[in-house]
C-alpha cells in the first residue's frame, strides 16, 4: 500500500473535504498540516458535486450511443457500390480530371456503422461555418507548426487511432478506434504489437499514403531531437526505448520494452501520431536535403502556400489573412457510409479569423454554425438565448470537463535556467506545507463567482477531474480557504513579514531576507484567465504572499512553460489524462524525463523526483502495466489521495463547457462533451455531419470546386 508522507493511508480518510471555511471551522488542529498530518476541519464529508437543472450532465443512458463499443462505431469492409456528389462525377469523373470515386478509395474503406449515424445516412452538400481566434503558422504539423487550432487541424489531419468519439463508447469496452491502423494485434509476450494500415488510401492530391508516411514521421521528426512536432510527441510518449519498424508497406511493428502497454494506443490518436506526407515532406528535410536546415524544413509550408496534400476530409483550398480560412472536400477521403457514399457530406468548411471571444457571439447572432462555449460568464446569457423559439442553434452541455490550475514549477535541477531568485522560490515550490498553504489562500468559490454565480461552477481541488471514470469524491483531499492558517504555514517555514509590509520574508541567509516574490505567468487571451491570474495575486497577497503577474499570449506562455522558465504558470486543463486517465496516462506523473508538463529534468537529463512524486510515477506506473479493471481503480483512488494531499498541482476550478450548433445539421451526439478525449470538433465527427434538404443553406463561398494542384501556384481543380 503506498503511504502519504510516510504515514499509513488512513490518516488520508480523516482529511478535511469541505471548501468554505467559516471563522469558527479555523481551529488550531488546522497546524498539523504543518507536520504532514491531514485532518478535519470540521465539515466532515467529502465535497459533493454540484448538478444543475439548468445544465444537465447527462448520464451514461442519455448520451446518444453511449454503451456500444469501437466495432459498433466503424469497420472496414467493402462495399458493393460507392457513391460521391453528383456534380464531382459530372464535372470531375466524366471529364477525366479525376478516376472514378471506386478507385479513388481503398480496397477496405472505413464505413460508419449505425451507431456513428444517430439521423442515419445523410445527404450532400451546405457548409458548416466557424470562427477561430488563432491564426495559422503553416501546415508542416510534424515540425511543429501550428494550423490556427479551433479544429482545423482536425478537419485536415489523421492518426493512427482515434479517440474523440469515445465519450460513446461503454467504459468497460473502452479502447481507442481504428482510424489509419486498422487492426493491431499483441504478440504472446505482449512486447511487440503489429499494426495493419489501411491499404489503398490516398493523400488528397492522390499520392499513396503508406508505411513510408508513418516512418517518416518517427525517424525523421518524433525521434529526431532537432524537430519539435506540435502537441508535443517525443520518444517518451510511447515509452523508453521503443522502437518502429516497417514490414511492408501497409505493415508497421512496435517494439516495446515492457508488456502490454495498451495504454499507447491512446498516444497514437490526436495528437501525439498523425503522420504528414512524406513525398511532400522529405525533400525539405536536412537528413535528405543538405542545401535545407531545420528552419528551413519548419518553415517551408507556410500558411499561404495552400492544397497542402492531407489525409483529413476537407482541405485548405484558400487562405485570406485575418479574414478566412476556406477548406474544401477531399475527393480521395476513405471513409464511407453504410450506403457507400463518400465521406463528408458537407462540401465546405470556413473559419472565420476573428477572436476567441467572437466564437459563442457568432453562434448566438447566426453568423457561425459551430462553437465551443468554454467560459462559464456567458453560460446563462447562452442557455437564454438557446430558449427563445427563433434561435437558430442548440445549446449541448456535457459532464464537467474544463479545468483551471496553477502549475507550481517543481524541477529543482536547473530546467529553464533559473537565476537565484528563480532557485529559491523552486525551493518553495518544492515544500509540501508550502503548497498547501497557497491552497488555503485562495478562496475558489469567489474565483469562481467571478465569472459567473450559481451551480456552473465547481471548486476544484485538484488531480483527476469529476468527469474521468476512476474519479472519486471520497479521495479526494480539499484545502478549506483559511488565509490565517496559511500564514501559519508559511511561518512554521520561516516565512514571516519581517519588515511590515505585508509581505513574508526569505530567513536572513536566503535571499538576504527580501520579500518572497512569484512570477505567475497567464494568458491575457480570455476574459477568464486574466480575472483568474489577478483574482490568486489578491488571494496571495491576504496570506503574504507577494505575486507577480507575467501575461504572455498563449503560444508564448506554453513556450515559457514547455522551456521551464516559470515560477507559477496558470493553465487551462487542455490536455486528456486528467479528463480519461487512459488517455496521456504517463502525463499523470513525471514516468519519464519530459514527460511531465510542470516537473523536467534539466540539463543533464535527469529528475530530482520529491517523495510524493516517486509515489505518484509508482502508482501511474502501476495503472498502465495492470489488464485488472478492479485494480486500475485502486491505484487511481491512492493516486488522487497522493497528488490532492500533496497539493500536486494548485486546482481552482471545474465546470462544463458548451458545444453551439445550428439546428439545421443532423447526426449530432447529445452529450458531447467540448474536451474529454479530444475536443468537441473531433467528438462530433464533423465528417458525418449533414443538412436535410428542406434547411439548407447557401453560405458555400466556392461551390463546385475540389482541391487544387499542390504544387503548381494553388489553382483549384
Amino acid at each position: 500500500m503506498v503511504s502519504l508522507h510516510g504515514r499509513e493511508d488512513s490518516a488520508v480518510d480523516k482529511a478535511d473535504t469541505c471548501w468554505r471555511s467559516r471563522a469558527s471551522r479555523r481551529t488550531a488542529p488546522m497546524l498539523a498540516v504543518a507536520a504532514g498530518m491531514l485532518v478535519s476541519g470540521g465539515c466532515g464529508q467529502p465535497a459533493a458535486p454540484v448538478s444543475s437543472p439548468a445544465i444537465a450532465t447527462p448520464g451514461p443512458g442519455e448520451i446518444a450511443g453511449a454503451g456500444v463499443g469501437p466495432a459498433d462505431l466503424v469497420s472496414y469492409r467493402r462495399l458493393p457500390a460507392y457513391a460521391e456528389p453528383a456534380w464531382i462525377t459530372r464535372d470531375f469523373v466524366r471529364k477525366g480530371k479525376l478516376p472514378r470515386v471506386e478507385r479513388r478509395l481503398p480496397r477496405e474503406p472505413l464505413v460508419y456503422g449505425p451507431a456513428a449515424m444517430p439521423d442515419g445516412p445523410g445527404v450532400y452538400g451546405d457548409a458548416l461555418r466557424q470562427v477561430t481566434g488563432g491564426r495559422p503558422e503553416g501546415w508542416n504539423y510534424s515540425a511543429g507548426q501550428s494550423q490556427g487550432w479551433g479544429g482545423i487541424d482536425l478537419a485536415t489531419m489523421e492518426c493512427l487511432t482515434r479517440t474523440g468519439p469515445l465519450f460513446l463508447v461503454d467504459p468497460a469496452r473502452l479502447e481507442p478506434l481504428p482510424n489509419l491502423a486498422k487492426s493491431w494485434r499483441w504478440s504472446a509476450d505482449g512486447r511487440q504489437l503489429t499494426m495493419q494500415l489501411i491499404e489503398g488510401a490516398k493523400w488528397s492530391d492522390g499520392h499513396p499514403f503508406s508505411s513510408a508516411d508513418v516512418m517518416f514521421y518517427w525517424n525523421d521528426n518524433v525521434l529526431d531531437p532537432n524537430v519539435s512536432p506540435l502537441n508535443g510527441a517525443s520518444p517518451d510518449s510511447f515509452g523508453p526505448g521503443t522502437r518502429l519498424e516497417a514490414l511492408g508497406p501497409y505493415t508497421i511493428r512496435w517494439t516495446f520494452r515492457r508488456p502490454f502497454p495498451r495504454d499507447y494506443l491512446y498516444q497514437m490518436a490526436y495528437g501525439k501520431f498523425c503522420p504528414g506526407p512524406a513525398h511532400v515532406l522529405r525533400p525539405h528535410h536536412p537528413r535528405y536535403n543538405p542545401r535545407s536546415s531545420y528552419q528551413a524544413y519548419k518553415l517551408a509550408f507556410p500558411a499561404s502556400r495552400v492544397n497542402f496534400p492531407v489525409m483529413g476530409a476537407w482541405v485548405v483550398t484558400e487562405y485570406r489573412p485575418d479574414d478566412i480560412l476556406i477548406l474544401r472536400r477531399n475527393p480521395y477521403y476513405w471513409k464511407v457510409d453504410a450506403r457507400g457514399r463518400q465521406l463528408p457530406y458537407l462540401d465546405e468548411v470556413q473559419y472565420r479569423l476573428l477572436s476567441w471571444g467572437d466564437r459563442e457571439v457568432q453562434a448566438i447572432a447566426g453568423g457561425s454554425d459551430m462553437a465551443n462555449i468554454e467560459g462559464p460568464a456567458s453560460f446563462v446569457e447562452v442557455l437564454r438565448s438557446a430558449a427563445r423559439p427563433q434561435a437558430s442553434f442548440r445549446a449541448i452541455f456535457g459532464p464537467r470537463t474544463i479545468a483551471y490550475s496553477v502549475h507550481f514549477n517543481l524541477s529543482g535541477n536547473g530546467w529553464g535556467e533559473p537565476d537565484a531568485r528563480g532557485r529559491a522560490v523552486r525551493r518553495l515550490n518544492r515544500t509540501t506545507r508550502f503548497r498547501q498553504a497557497v491552497s488555503m489562500a485562495i478562496d475558489r468559490v469567489r474565483l469562481g463567482e467571478t465569472q459567473t454565480r450559481g451551480p456552473f461552477i465547481h471548486p476544484y481541488p485538484g488531480g483527476l477531474l469529476e468527469s474521468a471514470p476512476f474519479y472519486d469524491a471520497r479521495d479526494t483531499i480539499a484545502y478549506p480557504h483559511d488565509p490565517a492558517t496559511a500564514r501559519a504555514l508559511l511561518a512554521s517555514i520561516g516565512l514571516v513579514d519581517r519588515d511590515g509590509d505585508g509581505f513574508v520574508n526569505y530567513p536572513r541567509e536566503t535571499q538576504d531576507g527580501a520579500n518572497v516574490t512569484i512570477v505567475l505567468t497567464a494568458s491575457p487571451d480570455s476574459v477568464i484567465e486574466r480575472s483568474f491570474a489577478e483574482g490568486i495575486q489578491m488571494f496571495a497577497r491576504d496570506a503574504g504572499l507577494r505575486v507577480v503577474l507575467r501575461f504572455a499570449s498563449g503560444p508564448q506562455r506554453d513556450a515559457l512553460r514547455a522551456s521551464g522558465q516559470f515560477d507559477w504558470v496558470l493553465q487551462r486543463n487542455e490536455t486528456t489524462e486528467l479528463n480519461t486517465v487512459v488517455q496521456g496516462a504517463d502525463a499523470l506523473a513525471p514516468t519519464g524525463p519530459y514527460t511531465h508538463a510542470f516537473h523536467r529534468a534539466g540539463p543533464d537529463g535527469r529528475l530530482d523526483l520529491l517523495p510524493h512524486e516517486r509515489q505518484l510515477v509508482a502508482l501511474v506506473r502501476a495503472f498502465i502495466a495492470s489488464p485488472d479493471a478492479a485494480e486500475r481503480r485502486r491505484l487511481m483512488r491512492l493516486y488522487q489521495r497522493v497528488s490532492t494531499a500533496n497539493v500536486n498541482a494548485l486546482g481552482l476550478i471545474q465546470y462544463s463547457g458548451g458545444v453551439l450548433i445550428d439546428k439545421r445539421f443532423a447526426n449530432v451526439p447529445a452529450g458531447t462533451p467540448v474536451i474529454m478525449f479530444n475536443w468537441a470538433e473531433d467528438a462530433i465527427m464533423r465528417e458525418r455531419l449533414w443538412v436535410p434538404r428542406a434547411r439548407r443553406s447557401r453560405y458555400e463561398l466556392r461551390p463546385g470546386t475540389l482541391p487544387g494542384c499542390f504544387d503548381c501556384g494553388g489553382a483549384r481543380r
